[in-house]
């Protein structure tokens, strides 16, 4: 029975492709997604796909490469052309791969210039033009499907999570992403606009002489274009680069978040608490952007996020900077670890961190909560009798509650990671819970 079936099999393998319907989809190289076939060549998509997924992997690499949260779907996709569905994080780590333009323009130019003309045609004159009208057109697609598929495939905005909606606005600045991809777009239908007519011109040809001048003619006109244009593409290069080495957030594992004014030492807290290795400078605004960190408690692993300094201002006068700490704030599930540094050696003073941490903690209220006072081996305590007021206790012991530690002398730390263990495990209990009253 086995052996009849298989060799069954290997009879349907054996049909040629005209003769079935499923023979005439593969030999079209269609590929059925939702319902839907779509025109592809089979080995080259394998290739590229493959090649996406090992450029994909930057950065902190997730379970199931992305176990990421799946209330949000993602959309990626121009108008009215099909969207693809992603998890609701973990789209910058799926863009596709952007070749540098000069490389596109070589590949195409060595395709087109391998194209025959159409067999059986005698006549000298036909045949050059006819070869000199399929190169052009060769080489016309060659330069404008991978710029289509570059729009087609890099996410809309506002299909994202709001936090990597906040992450392309800060990074690349607001409209660049869009502004890029339309300039990509743009390049391409002009390429197709002189290729058609450049190909048209050949295909008029009188004569083999002038067949062979029109195509060199068309060909240095497509490549003039792409060359003025090429920029568009670079830029996109840049936009996948700058948003594939962004840190993948996981969602639905606890996220400590280090927050307070620059300088006051959180970094220097990252490092001792988690496997995130951030800059430590004693100089304001030495993190960048957001940094990644892992916590592995009981097998089980949390992340650690490190954050830009927050000043005592409004949200309107906030550099881009502080915005991408409030983007984590407001849009990721996080327990905040506060860091303040009553030493006056930060560059900020007590003063006005305890006017911002008023604000946050108002602001974030329905966050878990941990306040840290660092550098305690350089504070000075006040008498209790003087402590008169809120600002007072603040400046002498900190917010109420806080730990006080010291990265010189290592005073406090052990305490810290207790505290931090046990908050992040309330964290994720927290998620757990919010993710069953979604699911009910």
């Amino acid at each position: 029975m086995n052996g009849g079936r298989t060799f069954n099999l290997l009879q349907q393998w054996r049909i040629p492709p005209g003769q079935s319907l499923s023979g005439r989809r593969e030999r079209l190289g269609y590929q059925i997604l939702k319902g839907h076939f779509f025109p592809v060549k089979v080995w080259n998509c394998c290739s590229f796909r493959c090649c996406q997924e090992l450029q994909s992997n930057v950065g902190d690499v997730v379970e199931n490469s992305s176990a990421f949260g799946s209330d949000i779907a993602l959309k990626i996709g121009t108008p009215g052309k099909p969207a693809q569905n992603h998890k609701s994080l973990g789209a910058f780590q799926m863009l596709p791969i952007v070749m540098p333009s000069i490389d596109i323009l070589a590949s195409a130019k060595r395709k087109a210039r391998n194209v025959p003309p159409t067999r059986g045609i005698a006549n000298l004159a036909k045949r050059e033009r006819n070869k000199g009208a399929k190169q052009l057109d060769a080489l016309m697609k060659e330069l404008a499907v991978p710029l289509r598929q570059y729009t087609e495939n890099f996410p809309n905005k506002q299909y994202l999570h709001p936090y990597e909606r906040s992450l392309i606005e800060l990074t690349l600045g607001d409209g660049n992403y869009e502004e890029v991809l339309r300039r990509v777009d743009s390049l391409r239908k002009k390429i197709v606009s002189i290729g058609k007519q450049q190909a048209s011109l050949c295909a008029q040809s009188m004569s083999k002489r002038e067949a062979e001048e029109r195509l060199n003619e068309g060909l240095k006109k497509i490549e003039e274009v792409f060359h003025i244009g090429s920029n568009a593409v670079e830029d996109l290069l840049h936009v996948a680069k700058t948003l594939r080495a962004m840190p993948v957030v996981d969602l639905e594992k606890p996220t400590l978040c280090l927050v307070g004014a620059p300088n006051v030492g959180k970094s220097s807290l990252v490092r001792i608490l988690s496997t995130g290795k951030p800059e430590v400078c004693n100089y304001p605004f030495t993190t960048r952007g957001i940094l990644m960190g892992h916590i592995v408690l009981n097998y089980e692993r949390f992340q650690v996020t490190d954050t830009p300094g927050l000043l005592m201002r409004h949200d309107e006068d906030r550099n881009n900077l502080e915005r991408l700490t409030l983007a984590v704030l407001s849009h990721l599930p996080t327990a905040v670890l506060y860091v303040h540094d009553l030493s006056g050696e930060c560059g900020t003073s007590p003063d006005d961190q305890f006017t911002t941490y008023k604000e946050m903690k108002e602001r974030f209220s329905n966050h878990l909560w941990l306040d840290v006072v660092s550098k305690c081996d350089l504070l000075q305590v006040s008498p209790a009798s003087n402590l008169q007021d809120d600002m007072e206790k603040y400046k002498s012991f900190g917010p109420e509650g806080a730990i006080r530690v010291s990265v010189k002398s290592e005073f406090g730390l052990p305490e810290l990671k207790e505290r931090v263990h046990g908050m992040l495990i309330s964290q994720m209990a927290k998620i757990r819970n919010e993710t069953n009253s979604k699911e009910s």
